[in-house]
């Protein structure tokens, strides 16, 4: 397992897997280890796949400074890593909350970044609004399935406030396209694998400034592509429609009856849309 020295003096690890020119990948939680992402699908067998474990998840140490889990923070671990694989310029991919790394590592890096992928991505980072019928409406697709009355009525709780761990664990099926053992398995892993105090910092008072990093992005002169889920509550597509706006360069893509993890809802469509868009 490779590793290197964060700016802080704080030990990171990344991990390598298959073949082709590299992609480094950021991954959601927030502040989940990256083991989650497996190889996307498939995606390595068309790309080498750079999975970077943020400080304190996965196989990175714990940092001396708890304050250092902010998300703005953690721009200068991902450029660190940079530096110490000896790139000028690489394709980077932010799923989820770590689309909002992504963002602001582009727009503080910008000549640093030859292609940006985000796969359903979180929006923190460039203040969209995602109102609760933008959610509901995302799932209605899905009325057809066993858990969906108790899933959607835990949703509605959810978005009027009134949300509890029961309620949202009820919701976890809309997490992914298919409810099934593998889908489950990946939801059951998702409490262990996250750093709980580095949850609580992600996004604390000044993590963001979206009038900022947005004005940094309308100049950013790099392709980009955002992976939006058909059914997705998470990430709903009108949301991440407005997303792709804010960049010059930006395709769109829906995948059919995704949700956030489209790798795993239908990998052969979400290899596909990535493979064309890299070339």
């Amino acid at each position: 397992m490779p590793t290197f020295t964060a700016p802080d003096g704080t030990l990171l690890a990344y991990h390598v897997d298959g073949d082709g020119p590299p992609l480094v990948c950021l991954p959601g939680g927030p502040m989940r280890a990256s083991s989650y992402l497996g190889d996307l699908g498939g995606l390595t067998a068309h790309r080498r796949l750079i999975r970077f474990d943020l400080r304190g998840t996965g196989e990175s140490a714990t940092p001396r400074d708890p304050t250092s889990y902010r998300c703005d923070r953690l721009v200068e671990d991902v450029e660190a890593l940079r530096v110490h694989l000896g790139v000028e310029r690489w394709d980077l991919l932010g799923h989820s909350a770590g689309a909002n790394l992504a963002v602001l590592y582009a727009a503080r890096h910008p000549d640093r970044v030859a292609r940006l992928l985000l796969v359903t991505p979180s929006v923190m980072a460039v203040g969209i609004e995602i109102t609760p019928e933008d959610r509901l409406a995302a799932v209605r697709e899905r009325e057809g399935e066993p858990w969906f009355a108790d899933a959607y009525l835990a949703l509605e709780e959810i978005t009027q406030g009134r949300g509890t761990p029961e309620r949202w664990e009820a919701v976890a099926p809309f997490w992914y396209g298919r409810w099934d053992e593998r889908a489950q398995a990946l939801q059951a892993a998702d409490a262990a694998e996250k750093n709980q105090e580095a949850v609580l910092v992600f996004a604390t008072e000044g993590a963001f400034d979206p009038a900022g990093t947005r004005a940094a992005l309308a100049e950013l002169a790099v392709p980009v592509l955002l992976c939006a889920g058909e059914v997705d509550l998470a990430a709903p597509p009108r949301a991440i429609a407005e997303f792709a706006g804010l960049f010059p360069k930006a395709e769109l893509v829906v995948q059919t009856e995704g949700s956030h993890h489209p790798w795993v809802d239908d990998p052969a469509q979400f290899v596909a849309t990535v493979t064309e868009f890299l070339g």
